[in-house]
């Protein structure tokens, strides 16, 4: 499959309905700014930010309680102050789209047909959540966390806590106690609410046991809100301190939804990075700049609008439900489906699209791989007339998965490949209705986001793979965060390599025409069937089994579309790795973290590689394992014990 390959041009009828030629032909007549192609409109609005972003404010006709007093005070990386002055409220601008009678929720599960909640249902459900978080004693700034799978509880549940000022997290309940105290404990939430279990892949999963582990973990709980998502017989009893769900709203009947105005910088919600260098990063994003940033990114990238039904197959515990939820910022109806892409089987999602009519479908490279080595056609089982675009993140999307798209779904269809991150909550590489999509190319950097590849000099680079930098501040760059109070965390996360400028930790290389293609983390992070999860939450699993002393884990890429995962175990004198201690791991893993991050092979070594500072070597062994030379791979000068690496050489053969 050849990258680069011209696979779909827009036609001038689909450019000139685009929502951003719009926002271009209101440039050039409200502003002056006359930019007639995409390359023009992102140079101007990576170089004039305060221009840009207030441009957008004003486009989008934010509705600010009290007026900001400058678009951007301070340029400065960390710290930039965006909108300062203005207070206004996330939610307030998500129910400025309602309309009674028109659906805002489209959902469905493994177990359940289609079913639809208008805006008059959510407005209502959302009124008397949040008074009953007031009278709960949640005031603003306090914590709620959720324990829920992708459903309109759980969009509800969210939207209330922003209306009230309150931050919200949340994690899906495929996670284990361990990985779930681990994100919520720090952060010290006030109100819970959990499910009493889910399912998925035709099997129901009990949670109710890991819900009072949790909630006996995090001493500042003070309500326990339990929804009976797997059980409809539960009663709350069940769960020290608890209250159902439907009890709670039915306590606050008749309740007018009020919004809290806030400061632009007033934190939405906490976002947790998957622990790759320790426990979970608690990454705090604000009100106004994730408005700002969806409203650009879901508008004028994603071209949604009020005619649009806009899906996206994600869980509660990765950014990509809070970017779905974002569609409705638009005006567009939401599509939220709990359960596995590939059950009953790799038709499911494709059938889904079909009763749904949805017109934006977001999936994973992951799932497109499933569905091209399966030799499946949806165009032939399904109608897809509906379908206008196809969106792709979590890992890099092959050229061969763009080329199945166009000869297996539909010829017509836009496909937008996406890259960005938790950090941010969005893409800094992404689509464009008016550009055309080429084979393994993500059409562009996005607006207002100075993307650049660095090489190891720090300078940038054009059709050379390199380090994804940032080199102006966005607004929905992380605020801070939780328990980092003089920065130090946040600082050396992203910007201890450049200073002053964001290293992202992908691979990228932008082509001359702007597009870009993405290489895959350069740091440690593991995505397994669209679940990020960092090596240090695996290592807590791992070696709290008492034979084993030390371990590392890599996930390898085998082909463009598949990846092994590599756990190595140094165990305690006189213990053999035999077969009941894999599946003993395994099953440690499984309960602890995540059934997805399973490793393909355990295998017993001698010693772990580490850095003179303590450091873990992934990023050399996963490079050693790929068939970079030892010499290239790590420098031996800064390792501990530099002898270790010999094994992983010797591995890489065997394996070739």
């Amino acid at each position: 499959m050849t990258e680069g390959k011209l696979l779909w041009q827009p036609t001038n009828e689909q450019i000139e309905k685009s929502h951003i030629r719009k926002y271009m032909n209101w440039l050039s007549t409200e502003k002056g700014i006359h930019k007639t192609d995409y390359p023009s409109l992102w140079t101007w609005s990576v170089t004039d930010l305060e221009g840009f972003w207030g441009s957008i404010w004003e486009y989008f006709r934010i509705e600010a309680k009290t007026p900001y007093e400058k678009v951007l005070a301070d340029e400065t990386m960390p710290g930039a102050k965006w909108f300062t002055g203005a207070t206004l409220n996330y939610a307030e601008h998500i129910f400025r789209n309602r309309k009674s009678d028109k659906d805002a929720i489209l959902y469905a599960t493994e177990a359940e047909p289609i079913q639809r909640m208008k805006w008059k249902e959510l407005e209502t459900s959302v009124a008397a959540f949040a008074k009953g978080l007031k009278a709960a004693g949640v005031e603003k700034g306090d914590r709620v966390v959720a324990y829920i799978p992708n459903s309109p509880y759980a969009v509800i549940a969210f939207l209330a806590c922003a209306a009230i000022g309150a931050i919200w997290s949340s994690c899906s309940p495929e996670f284990g106690t361990r990985s779930v105290v681990d994100r919520f404990k720090q952060i010290e939430p006030k109100v819970f609410i959990a499910v009493d279990g889910y399912r998925y892949n035709g099997k129901p999963f009990n949670r109710l046991e890991t819900v009072k582990e949790i909630q006996a973990s995090i001493p500042t709980l003070e309500k326990t809100i339990l929804i009976p998502y797997l059980h409809r017989e539960l009663k709350g009893d069940e769960v020290e301190r608890a209250v159902l769900w439907d009890d709670f709203l039915h306590e606050q009947q008749n309740a007018e939804l009020v919004f809290e105005p806030v400061a632009f910088d007033h934190p939405l919600w906490i976002l947790f990075s998957s622990g790759t260098t320790g426990i979970p990063k608690a990454i705090v994003q604000g009100h106004g700049g994730i408005l700002l940033e969806h409203l650009k990114a879901l508008t004028l990238h994603t071209d949604l609008g009020p005619d649009d039904r806009f899906f996206w197959y994600t869980t509660t515990g990765w950014m990509m439900w809070n970017f779905l939820v974002g569609g409705l910022l638009t005006g567009a109806e939401i599509i939220l489906y709990d359960g596995s892409p590939t059950y009953p089987d790799n038709l499911s999602l494709w059938r889904f699209a079909q009763e749904t009519k949805m017109t934006v479908f977001g999936t994973s490279a992951g799932y497109i791989t499933a569905c091209m080595k399966e030799g499946i056609v949806p165009k032939k089982h399904f109608d897809l007339s509906h379908l206008k675009a196809i969106g792709s993140t979590g890992s890099p999307l092959a050229p061969n998965g763009f080329e199945w798209i166009y000869e297996n779904v539909k010829e017509d269809i836009w496909v937008a490949s996406v890259s960005g991150g938790t950090d941010v909550c969005s893409a800094f590489v992404l689509g464009a209705p008016i550009l055309p999509v080429r084979s393994g190319h993500i059409q562009c950097r996005g607006l207002g986001a100075s993307v650049y590849s660095f090489d190891n000099q720090g300078k940038p680079q054009t059709n050379a793979i390199g380090e994804l930098v940032i080199t102006k501040p966005l607004p929905s760059m992380p605020l801070f965060f939780w328990n980092d109070p003089k920065g130090e965390r946040y600082h050396d996360s992203y910007f201890d390599t450049f200073p002053g400028i964001w290293r992202h930790g992908d691979y990228i290389k932008i082509t001359e025409e702007g597009s870009c293609v993405i290489y895959g983390r350069s740091d440690a992070t593991i995505n397994r069937g669209g679940v990020r999860m960092g090596t240090s939450e695996i290592y807590s699993a791992v070696e709290s089994v008492p034979e084993v002393k030390d371990s590392l884990v890599v996930d390898v890429p085998v082909t463009d579309e598949q990846s092994q995962m590599f756990l190595f175990v140094v165990l305690e004198n006189g213990v053999a790795l035999d077969d009941a201690m894999k599946q003993g791991i395994k099953q440690k893993i499984r309960t602890e973290c995540s059934p997805r991050h399973i490793p393909d092979h355990i295998i017993a070594v001698d010693e772990i590689p580490y850095t003179i500072n303590g450091k873990k070597l992934e990023v050399p062994v996963k490079k050693i394992l790929m068939g970079v030379d030892i010499a290239k791979a790590a420098n031996p000068g800064s390792l501990k014990n530099p002898k270790s690496l010999a094994y992983f050489t010797s591995l890489r053969e065997q394996l070739v």
